[in-house]
């Protein structure tokens, strides 16, 4: 019997998974994708809010700041890109100025450190391509740009090498309680445990459903996003926002902690739970409403588009915390922005919480916070470079060049724990197929790494779902 099972392998559950291997239990985490961080925390704005925007009162308020402030250390232990860059909530007219006025009293209830408001000249020095239509800005320099699956990645593995068990295309279909004790009914197995914790994103309702009162209802809100090659990457120095509305932080301008250019979200509402698909009409108003922070963006460098979902709650605000008519079930529900910034913080609120339910809970004695480092080749200055390639020669051959990604990097992200096991799994952990040809050189030596090493037919390896094939057969031999 595990002492915790956890629901949903995203940001919010790798996180209380980390959280929680720092005890002796026995912790289970199960996720109906193929690797973690595949929905919600791989398609997202990857920015680590200051915390002005949510009201002070709400869960958003409370955590958000306060996980602001872990990243630094929780990036240092587990080997996480992450760059405090700053942000400018963008002021075009006098209503605006109101507004980041508003924004600024909000962040100092909320203890967001450093604020300051700049004059247009101020913007302007700092951010020298923005319009000068501007009129002046909201700063946070406490902000961060990250890679939003790399959190998960790196929690989960951090979990995993201090004990926790990870259960991946595994979907939970039935929960039960018997006196003390959960069963937790999914496709491939029942798990028994003391305590569970619904981190399920969009789907947290419907779990939530399945053993407590339906008190929340979680509606799927799509942003499509730009990614734009790193040629441009560095027209901007800071997160751009402009003023934010009801339905998000508007659209936005912003480097890549790997050194792209990001613009988007819209927000639109939609029925399906599992529509990520990208629309033209979409696309060029995000294009349209970003020339209004700047006129400077070459649209001819764009690599990608993406969309993702947010989990938005009727609550208009995290769930958090043991349901009132189920002891022992713990909800991390309606987690969007500014869920990947609070994460940390609410993995120590949920901990805790299980903590006292429980009565307190016996350290483990062999934690290590501390994440084995992984080599990025293009990092290393020349010298390092020899040196790795004499050690291992797998770091001298190249695979993706856009990147600079090795069969070396390669070969770890697919024998660590939490391994790659699909093209996408590869592309997540090292960027090979992230560059400006998206795969079209590398995507065929990376399935053919990942076929050697899982032991598996090429036309056995996945993009990314389980029969996402990307070769059918071969072309020469082939038996009638």
């Amino acid at each position: 019997m595990y002492d915790v099972v956890i629901i949903g392998a995203g940001v919010a559950g790798t996180s209380i998974a980390r959280e929680l291997s720092r005890y002796k239990l026995k912790i289970a985490v199960i996720d109906r994708e193929n690797d973690v961080a595949n929905e919600t925390t791989m398609a997202n704005s990857a920015i680590i809010h200051a915390g002005y925007d949510a009201e002070p009162y709400k869960n958003k308020g409370k955590f958000n700041a306060k996980g602001n402030a872990m990243y630094t250390q929780l990036t240092e232990e587990l080997d996480i890109p992450f760059k405090r860059v700053g942000s400018l909530v963008l002021a075009f007219s006098e209503a605006d100025l109101a507004t980041i006025e508003l924004l600024y009293e909000r962040g100092i209830e909320n203890g967001v450190p450093d604020q300051k408001l700049l004059t247009k000249e101020e913007v302007l020095e700092m951010e020298p391509n923005i319009n000068d239509t501007i009129f002046g800005a909201l700063y946070a320099p406490t902000a961060g740009i990250i890679s939003s699956w790399e959190v998960a990645i790196a929690c989960m593995e951090n979990a995993m090498d201090n004990g926790a068990e990870l259960f991946l295309n595994t979907t939970v279909e039935d929960i039960k309680k018997d006196g003390d004790v959960f069963t937790v009914k999914t496709d491939k197995q029942d798990f028994q445990t003391k305590y569970v914790v619904n981190a399920a994103g969009v789907f947290s309702d419907k779990i939530n459903n399945m053993i407590a009162a339906p008190t929340f209802e979680i509606q799927a809100r799509k942003g499509q996003y730009f990614i734009m090659d790193k040629d441009i990457g560095n027209l901007v120095n800071t997160v751009l926002f402009q003023c934010p509305s009801d339905v998000g932080k508007g659209i936005l301008v912003a480097p890549t902690v790997h050194g792209n250019l990001l613009i988007g979200p819209d927000s639109v509402f939609v029925d399906d739970k599992e529509d990520v698909s990208t629309t033209a009409p979409e696309l060029a108003m995000i294009r349209e409403a970003a020339a209004l922070t700047t006129s400077k963006i070459d649209n001819r460098k764009v690599i990608r588009s993406f969309s993702g979902l947010r989990a938005t709650s009727t609550t208009h605000d995290f769930v958090l915390g043991e349901t009132p008519d189920v002891q022992g079930f713990f909800n991390v529900g309606g987690f969007e922005s500014p869920g990947l910034s609070a994460a940390p913080a609410v993995a120590v609120f949920i901990a805790d919480q299980i903590k006292e339910r429980n009565g307190g809970f016996e350290a483990n004695p062999s934690f290590n916070p501390v994440r084995r480092p992984f080599i990025r080749f293009d990092e290393l200055d020349a010298d390092e470079k020899a040196a790795l390639v004499k050690e291992n020669p797998l770091y001298g051959r190249v695979i993706c060049r856009c990147e600079t990604v090795t069969e070396g990097e390669i070969m770890d992200a697919i024998h660590r724990n939490v391994g790659a096991t699909t093209v996408k799994s590869v592309k997540k952990r090292t960027r090979a197929g992230m560059g400006r040809c998206q795969g079209g050189f590398c995507e065929p030596r990376v399935i053919e790494i990942l076929s050697r090493e899982l032991g598996k037919p090429m036309n056995q390896v996945s993009y990314d779902s389980p029969k996402a094939y990307i070769l059918t057969g071969r072309t020469k031999n082939v038996e009638e």
